[in-house]
């Protein structure tokens, strides 16, 4: 069986991001989707209204009963919250999968501006899972939160992109939606090769809670599916300008609304009825 996903991220009670984004975008490209939850936030549209961390050696126990019974063709980490979910999880990951593509969000603060990493925890994320991501896919303050300088425009996020790939990641797509202007600038890099820069129409759209957990697993899926990595990057980032788009005139909530997820995207590795 291809297409196994295992999730490690934390559970958004409304739906929009963390673990239900990630399901649902795995589920949504055809692939299956599985998980072990770092943290229980109390959230909606409105924000992130209380965390509750999972025991730790209850987070290695789920990701030790999925790992030694299903597998995975792919991992994508999420909120870790602190230093010692970082340390769990990538001790489990060395242990239980390497080799496995892993596809790391360096999750920090949520849409709606609570903070899901504790400040500390940055230097241990940039120790222990930098080095075994085989792609980190950054928004610009995380990347400036790891980088330790201000990305203000697409030629410092060329610079930053480098600078992660310093740090240990072995390629890094940096998100440009925080940046001013009517297109979106995307950076894919890989050391040794040239920058892809991947752009597009900025989408009119409120609903984008949930946009890097959803990007991030699409591109686990892809891995998962048996797509090389820049592909899987392209097919994903695809993905997700449709299901912002096609999630806009939707109101859900009082707040930041989610993508549609469920846009009906053609599963990839299905062949044409």
């Amino acid at each position: 069986m291809k297409g196994r996903v295992l999730i490690i991220a934390g559970s958004d009670s409304g739906g929009g991001a963390g673990i239900q984004a990630d399901l649902k975008a795995v589920t949504a490209l055809g692939a299956f989707g599985m998980t072990a939850i770092t943290a229980l936030t109390a959230q909606n549209t409105l924000g992130v209204h209380g965390v509750l961390p999972v025991p730790l050696d209850f987070l290695r126990q789920q990701i030790a009963v999925v790992m030694d019974d299903l597998g995975a063709d792919a991992i994508k980490t999420g909120m870790l919250a602190d230093s010692a979910t970082i340390e769990a999880v990538c001790d489990e990951i060395a242990a239980r999968a390497p080799g496995v593509p892993l596809v790391a969000d360096p999750v920090m603060v949520a849409k709606g501006g609570h903070p899901l990493l504790v400040p500390e925890a940055a230097e241990t994320l940039k120790r222990r899972l930098l080095p075994i991501a085989s792609v980190l896919t950054p928004n610009l303050p995380e990347a400036e939160a790891l980088c330790g300088f201000a990305i203000a425009d697409v030629g410092a996020m060329h610079q930053g992109a480098k600078a992660l790939l310093a740090l240990g990641a072995k390629a890094v797509l940096l998100k440009g939606g925080h940046l001013p202007g009517d297109e979106v600038v995307d950076l894919f890099v890989q050391p040794g090769q040239p920058s892809l820069r991947l752009a597009s129409p900025r989408i009119a759209s409120g609903n984008v809670h949930g946009t890097g957990c959803t990007l991030s697993s699409a591109i686990a899926a892809h891995l998962a599916l048996g797509h090389g990595l820049s592909e899987a990057v392209r097919l994903a980032r695809g993905y997700i300008l449709h299901a912002i788009e096609s999630g806009a005139p939707v109101q859900t909530g009082h707040g930041h609304g989610p993508l549609n997820h469920g846009f009906a995207p053609h599963a990839s590795h299905l062949k044409p009825l």
